[in-house]
């Protein structure tokens, strides 16, 4: 029988969990409501039903406030949102007593007809996504991308065709839980991050593993050949899967990888896709992300799709998106800079010293490693947030254990609007002021977006 048309059958009458509701999972509640499912949701929020009213309509239950976990009892499936811990006693239990634990994103892997395009990492998730959806745009297929970006997609599953593919980008709380990989993934690259959601650092590496752990004979997974986590991870591929690499610092088998300013790959044969003076993407790290893009779908795409969106492609917005020019000053947001190592991939895009606006909700990160390459790559350091004394301190303490007479300004402010305001004080021509806070938004926004945005609309209003 069709995995779809069964999963309908199964589903009808049947009690499901929905627990962690938010504008993305709407519709998954609609579609299962739709299926004849009885819907229960859980979530913390005890306004809920104010903010989606649309969910006032449906016959459903729901359990809302601090104790809403404890009434998983006798449920058929649980659907967990990505922010909501899979290790929690209760949802445990609840598994214990029989309950299915699924996603939506798990969901879809399993239910759907067609090739699914999976990238995971630490950093480059976002953009290494944009450019696989678009190479396969430019070569004519019709693509669904989800998952982090895009829309959400499960309940689109009945539109969607045995030719079209699948895009995703997978965060570690998406991949913690899957039993099923996507047929071809991507790991950007792999360090510390979300430790303050992680039980370690380890769970992290595992659950990233993930996207390629359960892939079949037949399937590729493309392995960044510079990242020291790629010897671990080889390891757990499975017997058949074909390894594809990309590289930024040497000739690699099977990949695609930067030699004398040329993006080359040699997937199929050894071929020039094109010169980095060419690509519309600033930064190093952006080649990087181009050669892994290129490894996934140059099979699928050949080179001519490639070449025309690399010319073409300016980026996604809040990865070091060029905002404004203003009296010969260049100003930058990068507000996905949520972690130390994407901070410092942005730092290495400019030849110049550079003005920085760091700091905000602390993950409980490393910020030492960041240090070195604020020494040797900003002029102005601009702090704010809970992580503004941590990354002063790993900062000053580099200073010392340089043993030199070096000096930087550090200022720390209370608010964004301080910042950009400080900033443009004191930036003089051809200077470049980048917001890269390697530090989440929490402390001070809902998100990384809502972060960008505000710093957007600061510096369009300068005087």
């Amino acid at each position: 029988m069709d995995k779809l048309l069964e999963f309908k059958q199964n589903v009808k009458g049947k009690k499901i969990g929905l627990v962690g509701i938010g504008v993305s999972n709407l519709p998954a509640i609609e579609y299962l409501h739709d299926l004849g499912a009885k819907i229960t949701l859980y979530d913390k929020n005890e306004n809920l039903l104010s903010e989606y009213p649309s969910l006032k309509g449906m016959k459903i239950k729901y359990y809302l406030g601090e104790n809403y976990l404890n009434h998983l009892e006798d449920l058929d499936y649980i659907f967990r949102s990505p922010g909501v811990r899979p290790f929690y006693p209760e949802i445990e239990k609840a598994k214990e007593n029989g309950t299915i634990i699924t996603s939506e994103i798990e969901m879809l892997i399993h239910l759907a007809p067609c090739k699914i395009f999976a990238v995971t990492g630490s950093d480059g998730k976002t953009t290494t996504t944009t450019l696989i959806s678009k190479f396969l745009e430019k070569a004519g297929y019709k693509v669904w991308l989800g998952g982090n970006i895009g829309k959400a997609i499960f309940s689109k599953i009945d539109e969607i065709k045995k030719d079209d593919i699948i895009v995703l980008e997978l965060s570690s709380f998406q991949l913690m839980t899957l039993k099923e990989s996507p047929d071809i993934s991507v790991i950007t690259n792999i360090s510390p991050n979300h430790l303050d959601y992680h039980r370690s650092y380890d769970e992290y590496i595992d659950a990233k593993a993930n996207i390629f752990k359960y892939q079949k004979a037949g399937n590729i997974v493309v392995f960044n050949a510079d990242d020291k986590m790629t010897s671990r991870y080889l390891k757990n591929v499975q017997r058949g899967v074909q390894i594809r690499y990309f590289s930024l610092n040497k000739k690699i088998e099977n990949g695609t990888y930067l030699e004398n300013n040329n993006i080359v790959s040699n997937i199929d044969k050894e071929t020039i896709i094109d010169n980095i003076d060419n690509v519309r993407l600033v930064g190093i790290h952006n080649i990087a992300n181009i050669c892994a893009a290129i490894s996934a779908v140059i099979s699928y795409t050949g080179i001519k799709p490639i070449i025309e969106v690399i010319r073409e492609f300016n980026g996604v917005e809040h990865r070091m998106e060029l905002v404004k020019e203003k009296n010969d000053v260049k100003w930058y947001n990068d507000s996905i800079g949520t972690s130390p190592s994407r901070t410092i991939a942005g730092l290495k895009s400019f030849n110049q010293k550079i003005i920085l606006i760091a700091g905000g909700y602390d993950k409980n990160l490393d910020y030492n490693v960041m240090a070195p390459y604020i020494l040797d790559k900003v002029k102005i350091l601009i702090l704010m947030g809970k992580t503004a004394s941590k990354i002063e301190k790993a900062v000053k303490e580099e200073i010392e254990n340089r043993g030199t007479k070096e000096k930087l300004d550090i200022i720390t402010l209370s608010s964004m609007e301080e910042c950009v305001n400080y900033a443009n004080s004191v930036a003089l021509s051809n200077d470049i002021v980048v917001l890269s806070p390697a530090s989440a938004s929490f402390d001070m926004y809902k998100n990384f977006e809502v972060r960008g945005n505000h710093f957007k609309e600061l510096v369009n209003n300068l005087k």
